[in-house]
Protein backbone atom coordinates (compact mmCIF):
# COMPACT_ATOMS: atom_id res chain seq x y z
CA UNK A 1 0.00 0.00 0.00
CA UNK A 2 1.56 3.27 -1.01
CA UNK A 3 0.65 6.65 0.94
CA UNK A 4 0.55 10.38 -0.58
CA UNK A 5 1.15 13.11 1.64
CA UNK A 6 -0.55 16.43 1.26
CA UNK A 7 1.05 19.47 0.37
CA UNK A 8 4.30 20.94 2.89
CA UNK A 9 4.14 17.66 5.10
CA UNK A 10 6.70 14.65 4.88
CA UNK A 11 5.87 11.37 4.36
CA UNK A 12 6.34 10.39 8.14
CA UNK A 13 3.39 11.88 9.28
CA UNK A 14 1.65 8.62 8.30
CA UNK A 15 3.94 7.04 10.74
CA UNK A 16 1.96 8.59 13.51
CA UNK A 17 -0.68 6.93 13.66
CA UNK A 18 -1.94 5.21 10.07
CA UNK A 19 0.79 2.83 9.08
CA UNK A 20 0.84 1.31 12.67
CA UNK A 21 -2.89 0.33 12.22
CA UNK A 22 -2.91 -0.58 8.75
CA UNK A 23 0.31 -2.98 9.41
CA UNK A 24 -1.34 -4.67 12.68
CA UNK A 25 -4.66 -4.74 9.87
CA UNK A 26 -1.98 -6.52 7.53
CA UNK A 27 -0.96 -4.36 4.84
CA UNK A 28 2.46 -3.55 3.97
CA UNK A 29 3.00 0.03 3.78
CA UNK A 30 5.61 2.42 1.60
CA UNK A 31 5.56 6.32 2.63
CA UNK A 32 8.02 8.66 0.58
CA UNK A 33 8.59 12.67 0.74
CA UNK A 34 6.92 14.79 -2.48
CA UNK A 35 8.92 16.46 -4.21
CA UNK A 36 10.14 19.77 -2.43
CA UNK A 37 9.73 18.13 1.02
CA UNK A 38 13.97 17.05 2.09
CA UNK A 39 15.79 14.69 1.90
CA UNK A 40 13.19 14.30 -1.33
CA UNK A 41 14.99 16.72 -3.88
CA UNK A 42 13.68 20.25 -3.67
CA UNK A 43 14.36 21.86 -7.43
CA UNK A 44 13.90 25.45 -8.23
CA UNK A 45 11.27 26.46 -9.67
CA UNK A 46 6.82 26.10 -9.84
CA UNK A 47 5.70 22.53 -9.28
CA UNK A 48 3.29 21.02 -11.68
CA UNK A 49 0.66 18.09 -11.09
CA UNK A 50 1.93 16.71 -13.62
CA UNK A 51 5.52 16.51 -11.91
CA UNK A 52 3.99 15.35 -8.81
CA UNK A 53 2.18 12.23 -10.60
CA UNK A 54 5.25 11.65 -12.68
CA UNK A 55 7.15 11.19 -8.93
CA UNK A 56 4.60 9.14 -7.83
CA UNK A 57 4.07 6.85 -10.53
CA UNK A 58 7.90 6.42 -11.34
CA UNK A 59 8.26 5.53 -7.61
CA UNK A 60 5.41 2.59 -7.50
CA UNK A 61 7.41 1.29 -11.08
CA UNK A 62 10.87 1.34 -9.36
CA UNK A 63 9.48 -0.34 -6.32
CA UNK A 64 7.54 -2.58 -8.50
CA UNK A 65 4.23 -2.49 -6.32
CA UNK A 66 1.83 -2.00 -9.13
CA UNK A 67 -1.16 -2.77 -8.85
CA UNK A 68 -1.15 -1.23 -5.65
CA UNK A 69 -3.83 0.07 -2.63
CA UNK A 70 -3.02 3.99 -2.45
CA UNK A 71 -4.25 6.32 0.53
CA UNK A 72 -3.48 9.66 -0.71
CA UNK A 73 -5.00 12.94 1.58
CA UNK A 74 -5.54 16.10 0.08
CA UNK A 75 -2.87 17.12 -2.89
CA UNK A 76 -1.74 13.48 -2.28
CA UNK A 77 -5.50 12.62 -2.99
CA UNK A 78 -5.34 14.37 -5.79
CA UNK A 79 -2.21 12.71 -7.56
CA UNK A 80 -4.03 9.38 -6.46
CA UNK A 81 -7.31 10.41 -8.73
CA UNK A 82 -4.66 11.25 -11.67
CA UNK A 83 -2.94 7.94 -11.27
CA UNK A 84 -6.34 6.57 -11.31
CA UNK A 85 -7.20 7.85 -14.39
CA UNK A 86 -4.18 7.45 -16.38
CA UNK A 87 -2.67 4.36 -15.10
CA UNK A 88 -5.01 2.42 -13.63
CA UNK A 89 -3.05 -0.71 -14.28
CA UNK A 90 -0.46 0.29 -11.28
CA UNK A 91 -3.63 0.99 -8.98
CA UNK A 92 -5.70 -1.81 -7.16
CA UNK A 93 -7.70 0.35 -5.63
CA UNK A 94 -7.80 4.16 -3.63
CA UNK A 95 -8.81 6.33 -0.98
CA UNK A 96 -9.01 9.69 -1.29
CA UNK A 97 -8.95 11.72 1.87
CA UNK A 98 -10.03 15.25 1.87
CA UNK A 99 -10.18 15.71 -1.40
CA UNK A 100 -11.41 17.66 -4.58
CA UNK A 101 -12.73 17.74 -8.18
CA UNK A 102 -12.55 21.67 -8.38
CA UNK A 103 -12.44 24.91 -6.26
CA UNK A 104 -15.31 27.13 -4.91
CA UNK A 105 -14.95 31.01 -4.80
CA UNK A 106 -13.69 30.75 -0.94
CA UNK A 107 -10.96 28.17 -1.76
CA UNK A 108 -10.01 29.54 -5.02
CA UNK A 109 -9.31 32.39 -3.02
CA UNK A 110 -7.25 30.87 -0.38
CA UNK A 111 -4.98 29.63 -3.10
CA UNK A 112 -4.54 32.76 -4.86
CA UNK A 113 -3.52 34.22 -1.28
CA UNK A 114 -1.08 31.74 -0.70
CA UNK A 115 0.75 31.96 -4.31
CA UNK A 116 0.81 35.79 -4.04
CA UNK A 117 2.40 35.28 -0.29
CA UNK A 118 5.02 32.94 -2.23
CA UNK A 119 5.82 35.30 -4.65
CA UNK A 120 5.98 38.27 -2.49
CA UNK A 121 9.10 36.48 -0.36
CA UNK A 122 7.70 37.60 3.11
CA UNK A 123 8.25 35.27 5.77
CA UNK A 124 5.88 35.14 8.24
CA UNK A 125 6.93 35.04 12.06
CA UNK A 126 6.34 31.23 13.31
CA UNK A 127 4.18 31.98 15.94
CA UNK A 128 1.65 33.71 13.19
CA UNK A 129 2.42 30.64 10.83
CA UNK A 130 1.46 28.45 13.59
CA UNK A 131 -1.68 30.39 14.71
CA UNK A 132 -3.16 30.70 11.04
CA UNK A 133 -2.16 26.77 10.34
CA UNK A 134 -4.55 26.18 13.27
CA UNK A 135 -7.04 28.21 12.49
CA UNK A 136 -7.29 26.56 9.26
CA UNK A 137 -6.89 23.10 9.41
CA UNK A 138 -8.40 22.22 12.57
CA UNK A 139 -11.93 21.95 13.87
CA UNK A 140 -13.52 23.84 16.41
CA UNK A 141 -13.57 21.05 18.94
CA UNK A 142 -9.77 20.56 18.89
CA UNK A 143 -9.48 24.78 18.69
CA UNK A 144 -11.84 24.99 21.75
CA UNK A 145 -9.93 22.44 24.33
CA UNK A 146 -7.04 24.82 25.55
CA UNK A 147 -4.42 21.88 26.32
CA UNK A 148 -4.95 20.10 23.07
CA UNK A 149 -5.01 23.10 20.95
CA UNK A 150 -1.83 24.37 22.89
CA UNK A 151 -0.48 20.86 21.63
CA UNK A 152 -0.76 22.17 18.20
CA UNK A 153 0.42 25.57 18.29
CA UNK A 154 3.34 24.33 19.59
CA UNK A 155 3.75 21.35 17.19
CA UNK A 156 3.52 24.01 14.19
CA UNK A 157 5.41 26.58 15.71
CA UNK A 158 8.57 24.68 15.80
CA UNK A 159 7.88 22.77 12.03
CA UNK A 160 7.00 25.44 10.70
CA UNK A 161 6.04 23.05 7.27
CA UNK A 162 8.40 22.03 5.11
CA UNK A 163 7.38 22.39 1.47
CA UNK A 164 9.23 24.32 -0.91
CA UNK A 165 7.56 26.90 -2.42
CA UNK A 166 7.16 24.97 -5.94
CA UNK A 167 4.16 22.90 -4.55
CA UNK A 168 2.16 26.14 -4.42
CA UNK A 169 1.52 26.50 -7.73
CA UNK A 170 0.51 22.13 -7.81
CA UNK A 171 -3.08 22.39 -9.64
CA UNK A 172 -5.22 21.50 -7.04
CA UNK A 173 -8.29 24.11 -8.72
CA UNK A 174 -9.19 22.95 -12.12
CA UNK A 175 -12.27 21.19 -12.37
CA UNK A 176 -11.72 17.71 -13.02
CA UNK A 177 -14.75 15.99 -12.68
CA UNK A 178 -15.19 15.56 -16.00
CA UNK A 179 -11.69 13.48 -16.13
CA UNK A 180 -12.72 11.34 -12.99
CA UNK A 181 -15.85 9.59 -14.42
CA UNK A 182 -13.32 7.89 -16.31
CA UNK A 183 -11.81 6.32 -12.99
CA UNK A 184 -12.54 2.18 -13.18
CA UNK A 185 -10.47 1.25 -9.99
CA UNK A 186 -12.73 1.43 -6.97
CA UNK A 187 -12.56 4.55 -4.51
CA UNK A 188 -13.86 5.79 -1.54
CA UNK A 189 -14.24 9.47 -0.70
CA UNK A 190 -13.45 10.47 2.79
CA UNK A 191 -14.78 14.22 3.92
CA UNK A 192 -14.34 15.96 7.27
CA UNK A 193 -17.20 17.91 8.41
CA UNK A 194 -14.99 21.12 9.73
CA UNK A 195 -12.64 20.82 6.53
CA UNK A 196 -12.02 24.39 5.24
CA UNK A 197 -9.70 23.70 2.36
CA UNK A 198 -11.71 20.69 0.79
CA UNK A 199 -15.11 20.82 2.64
CA UNK A 200 -17.58 18.01 2.38
CA UNK A 201 -19.31 19.58 -0.37
CA UNK A 202 -16.24 19.75 -2.68
CA UNK A 203 -15.37 15.74 -1.57
CA UNK A 204 -18.61 14.71 -2.56
CA UNK A 205 -18.15 15.88 -5.90
CA UNK A 206 -15.14 13.52 -6.16
CA UNK A 207 -17.53 10.59 -4.54
CA UNK A 208 -20.54 12.12 -7.01
CA UNK A 209 -17.86 11.92 -10.28
CA UNK A 210 -16.01 8.31 -9.70
CA UNK A 211 -18.18 5.81 -10.86
CA UNK A 212 -19.17 3.55 -7.72
CA UNK A 213 -17.37 5.68 -5.62
CA UNK A 214 -18.97 5.46 -1.59
CA UNK A 215 -18.56 8.53 0.69
CA UNK A 216 -17.78 8.62 4.43
CA UNK A 217 -18.29 11.60 6.21
CA UNK A 218 -16.14 12.31 9.39
CA UNK A 219 -17.12 14.81 12.22
CA UNK A 220 -15.43 17.17 14.56
CA UNK A 221 -12.44 17.28 12.61
CA UNK A 222 -10.67 19.48 10.17
CA UNK A 223 -8.19 19.19 7.01
CA UNK A 224 -5.90 17.15 9.61
CA UNK A 225 -8.59 14.75 10.43
CA UNK A 226 -6.37 11.64 10.01
CA UNK A 227 -4.44 13.34 13.12
CA UNK A 228 -7.36 15.09 15.04
CA UNK A 229 -9.37 11.83 14.58
CA UNK A 230 -6.95 9.20 13.91
CA UNK A 231 -9.26 6.03 15.17
CA UNK A 232 -12.23 6.80 12.77
CA UNK A 233 -9.80 7.59 10.11
CA UNK A 234 -8.21 4.89 10.12
CA UNK A 235 -11.32 2.59 10.79
CA UNK A 236 -13.07 3.79 7.12
CA UNK A 237 -9.23 3.20 5.30
CA UNK A 238 -9.47 -0.58 6.74
CA UNK A 239 -12.91 -1.13 6.56
CA UNK A 240 -12.48 -0.38 2.65
CA UNK A 241 -9.46 -2.07 1.84
CA UNK A 242 -10.19 -5.23 3.12
CA UNK A 243 -13.28 -5.41 0.50
CA UNK A 244 -10.75 -4.43 -2.37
Amino acid sequence: MLLIMGSGAAGHVWTLHQTPALNQAGYETVVFDNRGIAPSDVPPGKYSLADMVADTKGLIEALDLGPCRIVGTSMGAIIAQELAIGWPHLVRSAVLIATRARSDKARLAMTAADRALEESGVRLPPKYEAVRTVLEMLSPSTLNDDDVSSSWLEIFEVSRGGAAGGQAWVDTVTDRRAALRMITVPCRAIAFTDDLICPPHLVADVAEAIPDCDYVEIPDCGHLGNLERPEAVNAAIIEFLDKY
